[in-house]
């Protein structure tokens, strides 16, 4: 009776760090979708364009989202260990940190721009205006890397309700200055794919704000205050734990988008049509992803703090917890895709040739969000220990290697389209699933320190 009330109230807690954090991804999601929904309008070669910028867009935040996953897994383990004063020079060590290589990233693709959107596939159709997209996004990169920064620190104190108001925010900002700044309205400019990234990046000015304003709260685990009173300052100490965290996750990030820009590569260069087709998939897969990246964020807080705590069998059980609930999230999507894909595509296109890639595409979904979502939590509670190593190897082999090979295979050599392309996001998913979930069951991971 006691483990079953103990289950349940682990469950209650791990549900109440997650609901925000699967809220935000789920809205940051959609206000994406929404905001390609508002870019289709321009035709295909506008979705196709902004699309071409997601790859080298997330190559140049590599190492940003290594930093994050460092400063989330480290706060929430120095919490553990009450610890508290360390973990506020955490977040002020990574915030110099990530500005000084904000600086170098922003200036490095904005001036190269044009080189990686034909590294990327753009054709005469889409090269002009995914350039204007790339350069202004990348020039306001600044904003969403202090917002990132901040918010994993929050989350990694088990704060999330604070990075979901910030990015809810962010994206409402972004929708209303997409209508305003894309076929303009109420006397704004008919910027297109120009005014689209403007409203992004205006979005992330507000997040930006809403952030920095977080850290002045009393009640904040992480704060400007507190940092003043104890006169921190820039650790080496401090950096080189984050460094050790950062650069296993910023590889396999790096692995990762190099594999993501190789399968998007291959799909532009089936079509303009095939790759706005493509393109919404991902976007219904980044939906997937928002939901697991929910849990993910509960089984890095709560694990981690379980394992500063010393409570080994806790953290394993917070993520076992975490993946159940993932489970039957995916479940749920599976059923929604299975009746509603078409309708869903719909919404973006209507031509018939179109629809019938959506539908083909929302089939491997259904045996892809299966997968992912539960690879995922796993992966978390994994980087929660700082068995980041064993992650960046799984990434290296199943995203680099065999989803690359296999698309080049199954769509170059033996022309099965986006059949191909599909099928080797699957085979990816199935073998991360199957590394990870080995890994995590085997509980190793629980003795690493960080």
């Amino acid at each position: 009776m006691t483990d079953v009330m103990t289950r349940g109230s682990m469950t209650r807690k791990a549900l109440s760090v997650a609901w925000p954090a699967m809220t935000e991804s789920f809205f940051v999601a959609l206000a994406g979708m929404i905001d390609t929904m508002m870019v289709s309008a321009l035709g295909s070669y506008a979705v196709a364009a902004v699309g071409l910028t997601n790859q080298p867009k997330f190559i140049g935040l590599t190492i940003f989202f290594g930093i994050n996953v460092a400063v989330s897994a480290l706060v929430a383990r120095r919490k553990g260990e009450k610890r508290q004063d360390t973990a506020n020079q955490i977040l002020l060590t990574a915030i110099i940190l990530a500005c000084i290589a904000c600086v170098a990233v922003s200036v490095l693709f904005v001036v190269f721009a044009p080189w990686m959107m034909q590294l990327a596939g753009s054709n005469a159709d889409t090269h002009e205006a995914s350039v204007i997209y790339f350069r202004i996004i990348m020039g306001g990169t600044f904003f969403n890397v202090i917002t990132m920064v901040i918010n994993s620190a929050q989350r990694g104190s088990g704060n999330t309700k604070l990075s979901m108001t910030t990015n809810l925010t962010s994206s409402v900002v972004n929708i209303i200055f997409n209508y305003l700044l894309i076929e303009g309205h109420f006397g704004f400019p008919r910027w297109g794919i120009r005014g689209a990234a403007i409203a992004t990046v205006l979005g992330t000015v507000v997040a930006a704000g809403m952030a920095v304003s977080s850290l002045f709260r009393r009640n904040s685990y992480v704060r400007i205050p507190l940092m003043r009173d104890l006169k921190l300052r820039f650790s080496r100490s401090c950096a080189r734990s984050i460094w050790n965290l950062a650069l296993n996750t910023s590889l396999e990030n790096i692995a990762a988008r190099v594999g993501f820009l190789a399968t998007a590569m291959i799909a532009a260069r089936l079509g303009t049509d095939e790759f706005a087709a493509h393109n919404i998939g991902m976007s219904i897969l980044g939906l997937g992803f928002s939901f697991a990246d929910g849990m993910q964020v509960a089984a890095v807080a709560l694990a981690g703090e379980s394992l500063g705590a010393g409570e080994k069998e806790m953290a394993k059980r917070y993520g076992s917890i975490c993946q159940r609930i993932g489970l039957l999230i995916s479940f749920i999507l599976a059923m929604l895709l299975f009746f509603g894909g078409r309708w869903f595509y719909g919404l973006y296109f209507k031509e018939p040739h179109i629809l019938e890639m959506g539908e083909l595409i929302c089939r491997y979904l259904i045996l892809i969000v299966l997968l992912q979502i539960s690879q995922i939590i796993f992966t978390g509670c994994l980087r929660a220990a700082g068995d980041v190593r064993y992650v960046l190897y799984a990434a290296m082999i199943s995203i680099a290697g065999i989803r690359t090979l296999s698309t080049l295979l199954m769509v170059n050599v033996l022309g099965w389209g986006l059949h191909g392309v599909w099928l080797g996001i699957l085979a990816d998913q199935l073998s991360r699933f199957i590394m990870v979930s080995l890994r995590f069951r085997q509980g190793k991971w629980v003795d690493l320190k960080i």
